[in-house]
């Protein structure tokens, strides 16, 4: 089962929405997304609900 995900930036606060497959992601997700306001990629984790 799919379920919504928040992945936060920690370095701009920017926040992407996102879903994850819990039974084959249990532990947290951190992915390089782009940052509009760097304008590069830089690493988003997943944000407690």
């Amino acid at each position: 089962m799919r379920i919504h995900v928040v992945l936060r930036s920690k370095e701009t606060g920017e926040e992407y929405l996102t879903s994850k497959n819990r039974r084959n992601n249990p532990d947290r997700l951190k992915l390089m997304k782009y940052s509009p306001k760097l304008r590069r990629k830089v690493l988003f984790e997943e944000k407690k609900n």
